[in-house]
Order: C-alpha cells, then structure tokens, then sequence
C-alpha cells in the first residue's frame, strides 16, 4: 500500500465533521501528528491496516465508557489511544515507556516559561525504566 493510499484509507475513518473538502480538519497540532503518525506506521508497515481499523473501531465502540463526548471533538483522542495500544502490543514501545515520556513531557511543559519551546533536553529523565 503506498503512503497515498494510507493517507486515502486513514481519511475514510474519519467523521464527516472532521474533514472539509477531502482533507482533514485538525483543531490542535498535536491531531495532525496522531494522524501522520497512524499513517507512517501503517505505511512503513509497523503495523497493519486491519490491526489499526480493528483497534480503532475497539476505541470508538468504548468511547461512551471512556468519557469522550460523541459530538466528535474527543475522536483524536481515540486515535491515540488506538496508537498507544498497537505500539505497545507490537513492541515498538512499552506501556511503562509510554508514561515515561508522558511525565516527561509534562514536566517539561510545567517548567518551561510561557512562549519559549518545551523541550526533554534540559530535563534529567531516564525515559526506559
């Protein structure tokens, strides 16, 4: 499958409140990077199509339960639960790995001053326990 053909399958499972003129609506970075990198991974083959529809629709049919409204603002939110579970499941990161970076990342935003970049550089973290 070529990258546009990923791209292409990867727009098919979004909610037509999510997409204007065949392209993608993203109301924050950090959606458009969850999209590329679901993408990226189905296009290096890292994953696989059908693990990543399957465990998708598995985060969509438990949105309810997960808090995530269904007016369609929490559906990024879905698509990285979906990427946290298949790189963990194939190995490619760990759970522990996973919330490491979280903690990391949120320590590095807490102490960085307003308007300057947050960066994992200035911050003593051993991300792999």
């Amino acid at each position: 499958m070529s990258l546009p053909d990923s791209r292409a399958r990867c727009l098919t499972q979004l909610p037509r409140g999510l997409l204007e003129d065949d392209e993608p609506i993203f109301s924050e970075p950090w959606q458009a990077q969850a999209f590329a990198l679901a993408v990226s991974l189905i296009e290096s083959g890292r994953i696989s199509w059908q693990d990543w529809s399957t465990t998708l629709g598995d985060e969509i049919s438990c949105a309810a339960e997960q808090g995530i409204a269904e007016d369609g603002s929490g559906y990024y939110q879905l698509w990285l639960n979906a990427l946290e579970r298949l790189v963990d499941r194939t190995g490619l990161s760990s759970n522990v790995e996973l919330s490491n970076l979280k903690e990391a990342w949120r320590e590095a935003y807490e102490a960085t001053p307003h308007g300057r970049p947050v960066s994992l550089a200035d911050l003593n973290v051993d991300l792999v326990d």
